[in-house]
């Protein structure tokens, strides 16, 4: 059969007819397929917002304390930075502990719940157990921090609807060393006291409820506390408590270059590892929270008002024959000269009417003006969170002035009290105290200059006179080769509203070395009595041969050299 052909205005006529070439989306739909999958991911897309929606809508229903026990699963997660001292040992860090918790609405049996629990807790209360196991709640709590064994034990019991959840816990490896230092945490891992509470104060309790803390890796966070310095301290006023039948006791150690807390403590103390005790009534932080009127102490800055006012020098003469009678009130010496005293006699004699001669050359507003200026009046700036406001007549009058000048009449606290004194002996310049490392270029930015150099360098010299000089009070503190200097202070305390003749105060304020001091320590020792076969339980008996033997054992820790002398030297050739 022969080929068809084609004329040519049949193939005009075909090619009239062909259609214009599509656009490229007609193209693409034109494609057998295209259409289908377009389709499918237009339905993949309104899938996958339907499945958030829905979730987001769950989520709106469910019961509050599940959401919370979400929240809380976050927060007790959440790390907390170490506490390290100021050469890297360890006081505080997070360990991981179990916790259990209840979900009602998964058992079966309450009651039998709630026999097999308490076979293992049973200090838990039966009835609140029961009611909760038996009610509609979604999650509840049931211990927090279980030990490994009673985490086992429960595990053992099989119930239904009880977990665990682990959580971070707070660890203090020294216990009570520095407990009033450091401070606690509560169940949720969150500071309340110490310097934990100043930690979460800075900001990290922000990143805990953010969520950003949650098994974060944390930089240590250094104190200025040095542990072994701690401990010795700590050591030797439970000592001091048990040899002088005491009921409390405490003390601080002071950089006076830098304003950093070496040590501090105060006794009875507590154990940040278990913090319940920390609200017995008598376990409170004494040497920043705790007032008292610091007595014959106080008689270093009455003589520093002195000397610094250019009214007086060392061998000005104040006539303390006499007592002082004044608005009813007989002021005399406990072992008076009934003599004229220079200044210098004033302060190794403890001279209470030298002190009011004294402070009556100041007058009534240089008075307040003076310990207002060394701190002694206002609130301690520093981080510890538990720091007392000082109380002070509300209006200074001339009685005032005479008994304040011996240390009564006004109340400050003993953290406050090494503060001041500090600056009688570093050269004049009063620097607010840190529990963080400080250099002393950083302490010089913040040091004001309060009193004279001239002033302090008398203050050194009255200081180690009074332990130096058989007159002193403070001869009991003497450590050979240390040059410790000063000042003792015995104060009655008050009794329902009278002064007892049988309830002291006692404390000792010292520096050493005092050629250049570097270190102030004060201790205090509440109502101690007698030691067996001695009539008198004044500060010299017993604060001042504490401080001794804490510098003692702390001086070469703290890297502070003995000056022998010449036998010293001699003695060192021969070995």
């Amino acid at each position: 059969m022969a080929r068809p052909r084609f004329l040519l205005p049949d193939l005009v006529a075909r090619k009239q007819q062909t259609p214009a070439t599509p656009r490229r989306f007609d193209r693409l739909s034109a494609v057998p397929g295209n259409k289908s999958r377009f389709v499918i991911a237009i339905m993949l897309f309104i899938g996958v917002y339907a499945v958030i929606g829905a979730r987001l809508v769950t989520w709106g229903t469910v019961p509050n304390e599940r959401i919370t026990a979400f929240r809380a699963a976050d927060q007790i997660m959440a790390s907390r930075p170490d506490l390290v001292d100021r050469n890297g040992q360890v006081l505080a860090t997070d360990i991981k502990v179990a916790s259990l918790f209840a979900e009602p609405k998964k058992i079966v049996d309450a009651n039998e719940a709630s026999e097999l629990l308490l076979s293992v807790l049973p200090d838990l209360e039966p009835k609140w157990l029961y009611d909760n196991l038996s009610s509609d709640a979604g999650f509840l709590w049931l211990r927090r921090e279980l030990t490994p064994s009673q985490q086992q034990a429960i595990l053992d019991l099989g119930v239904p609807g009880i977990g665990f959840r682990t959580e971070k816990k707070r660890f203090y490896p020294g216990g009570p060393t520095a407990g009033f230092v450091t401070g606690h945490v509560n169940v949720d891992n969150q500071g309340i006291a110490g310097m934990e509470k100043y930690l979460d104060d800075q900001g990290y309790l922000a990143l805990q409820n953010s969520g950003l803390a949650i098994d974060a890796e944390m930089e240590p966070v250094a104190l200025s506390i040095d542990l072994r310095v701690q401990h010795i301290l700590r050591d030797e006023l439970a000592a001091a408590m048990t040899r002088y039948r005491s009921i409390a006791a405490g003390g601080v150690v002071l950089d006076v270059k830098t304003g950093e807390v070496i040590a501090m403590t105060s006794l009875p103390d507590y154990d940040p590892n278990d913090p319940k005790q920390a609200l017995e009534k008598d376990r409170m932080n004494r040497t920043s929270a705790g007032l008292f009127e610091m007595g014959s102490t106080f008689k270093a800055f009455t003589s520093a008002m002195a000397l610094d006012s250019g009214e007086a020098n060392l061998q000005s003469r104040f006539d303390a024959s006499k007592p002082i009678y004044i608005g009813g009130h007989r002021i005399s010496d406990f072992h008076g000269k009934h003599r004229v005293l220079t200044l210098e006699e004033v302060f190794i004699y403890s001279s209470n009417i030298g002190s009011a001669k004294e402070a009556e050359i100041v007058g009534i507003q240089g008075h307040q003006d003076f310990l207002t200026r060394m701190g002694l009046l206002t609130k301690l700036p520093t981080e510890l969170p538990e720091v007392a406001t000082p109380t002070q007549p509300k209006e200074w009058k001339q009685v005032n002035s005479i008994t304040i000048s011996y240390g009564h009449g006004v109340s400050t606290t003993p953290l406050q009290t090494a503060v001041a004194a500090a600056a009688l002996v570093n050269g004049g310049v009063w620097i607010p105290p840190t529990f963080m490392p400080r250099g002393e270029d950083d302490a010089m930015v913040l040091a004001k200059q309060v009193v004279s150099p001239k002033t302090s360098a008398d203050m050194r010299h009255l200081f180690r006179l009074n332990v130096e000089d058989q007159r002193g009070s403070g001869n009991y503190a003497e450590i050979d080769g240390y040059g410790v200097g000063g000042k003792t202070g015995t104060a009655n305390k008050v009794e329902n509203g009278r002064y007892s003749n049988t309830k002291k105060f006692n404390a000792f304020l010292s520096a050493f070395p005092m050629d250049d001091p570097r270190y102030v320590v004060l201790v205090f020792i509440d109502e101690p009595k007698p030691e067996p076969g001695k009539y008198y339980a004044t500060a010299g008996m017993n604060a001042a041969p504490t401080v001794g033997n804490v510098i003692r054992r702390a001086a070469a820790l703290l890297k502070v050299k003995p000056d022998l002398g010449p036998t010293g030297e001699t003695l060192l050739v021969s070995y």
